[in-house]
């Protein structure tokens, strides 16, 4: 299994990682960053001195140059759990999102919860803090750069998380709650599965009332799907087919 967590600026996304790391036997992979546009330079700048750390404290580490080398690394080796926080752009999601190991976690968290955060890692590493302004401009492009953003890649996570806490153990209880390990995310079980089914077939439904929709299913097998609406040729719900469809506009009246 491979978690992947993508997200706004200080939303909590390393802390999310430590935790996968330390309380659910996951084990951390980087990929280094490529080439960039100067719009990414700093954001770059960054993520090369996160992965020089990183090869400084732990010997063990996996870095990747390429995401093709980090999917077939996993692939090989689905069944232990892995982590990432290095998904910055589509062209990573497209090929880990192919592998059926893989699921998408993005991170949110308040603004002005995030704006704390910045100041207060500011301090800790001895660092001028920027003004707010220049924090919401960088968080805008973080997430809407016409070229860079995450926006889309937000959009496409199976598990949304939103880490409105102030302390680690509020955060991990919420992840203890959520089970993210849980491989049921990755494939459903049958009822899932058929329930899925029978939603989709409803979105088939013109009925101007309820939309709903059903799986027929023997032993495993699909024998039919239908959806509510009129009986075949005659006119949907929706074109007058029904009384349901007639809506009259309520008249008071005074007694």
């Amino acid at each position: 299994m491979l978690i992947g967590l993508c997200g706004s600026i200080l939303a909590g996304k390393q802390s999310i990682a430590a935790y996968l790391v330390e309380q659910e036997g996951f084990t951390k992979l980087y990929l280094a960053p490529a080439e960039t546009s100067t719009a990414s330079a700093l954001l770059s700048a960054s993520k090369d001195r996160r992965l020089h750390t990183v090869a400084s404290s732990e010997p063990d580490s996996k870095v990747f140059g390429r995401v093709e080398e980090l999917v077939n690394f996993i692939t090989k080796r689905w069944q232990q759990r892995w982590v990432t926080t290095d998904i910055w752009n589509e062209d990573i999601l497209e090929k880990l999102s192919r592998r059926p190991f893989f699921l998408l976690v993005s991170v949110d968290a308040p603004l002005s919860l995030r704006w704390q955060r910045c100041r207060a890692r500011c301090v800790a590493i001895d660092k001028p803090e920027p003004t707010l302004e220049q924090f919401v401009q960088h968080n805008d492009d973080h997430l809407y750069h016409q070229s860079l953003g995450l926006t889309n890649l937000i959009d496409r996570a199976e598990v949304r998380l939103v880490n409105h806490g102030l302390q680690l153990e509020q955060l991990y209880r919420t992840l203890k709650d959520l089970d993210l390990p849980n491989e049921q995310r990755l494939r459903p079980n049958w009822d899932q599965y058929f329930m899925q089914l029978a939603s989709l077939a409803a979105q088939r439904s013109n009925c101007m009332k309820r939309r709903v929709g059903s799986v027929l299913v023997r032993e495993r097998r699909v024998i039919s799907t239908g959806y509510n609406g009129t009986p075949r040729n005659l006119k949907n719900c929706n074109e007058g087919g029904c009384e349901c469809s007639l809506f009259q506009p309520l008249v008071g009246r005074a007694d």
